[in-house]
């Protein structure tokens, strides 16, 4: 007799999470994070405001931060395209856009399979909740973030300066 799909989902419980690419690298956002996906528009530049955050775009009648995540982690610099992405994303009261190159779509992980951030790794390590390696080079491998902390930490950045 085979197992009930629903006991094989209490033995092995999985996460889902919001993947997309920035650059050369994929991350993974919990997807109760995740409000909407929009096709990157205008960006109105604001002035004295950390390097990470790109501008404000309106989105349903709302001022919405648009973060550079490879900028806020040191990791480099998006490119705005056609074929970019901002995905909006919340924590608490905490509402922001984040650049995203391609959207790869919802993905469950089972819990199991996530492995603790690397240790003594530079300050993108801190913002992880773990990684999960799905072959065997770096490009392979899916960062999955900490959003809440992400939100919280660029928003301290933004407000010290």
């Amino acid at each position: 007799m085979a197992p009930d799909r629903t006991v094989a989902a209490q033995a092995r419980p999985e996460q889902e999470f919001f993947c997309f690419r920035v650059g050369e690298l994929r991350f993974g956002v919990p997807s109760e994070n995740v409000l909407e996906v929009l096709r990157a528009g205008l960006l109105t530049p604001l002035p004295r405001t950390p390097s990470f955050i790109l501008g404000v775009t309106g989105h349903r009648g709302q001022v919405l931060p648009v973060v550079d995540l490879l900028r806020f982690l040191s990791k480099g610099e998006a490119r705005i395209g056609q074929r970019t992405r901002i995905f909006v994303g919340v924590s608490g009261s905490y509402v922001s856009g984040v650049v995203a190159d391609t959207v790869l779509g919802l993905r469950r992980v089972p819990v199991a399979d996530i492995l603790p951030p690397p240790l003594g790794g530079d300050q993108a390590a801190e913002h992880l909740l773990g990684v999960v390696q799905q072959g065997t080079g770096p490009q392979d491998s899916l960062n999955l973030l900490n959003f809440s902390k992400l939100l919280q930490t660029a928003r301290q950045r933004a407000v010290m300066r």
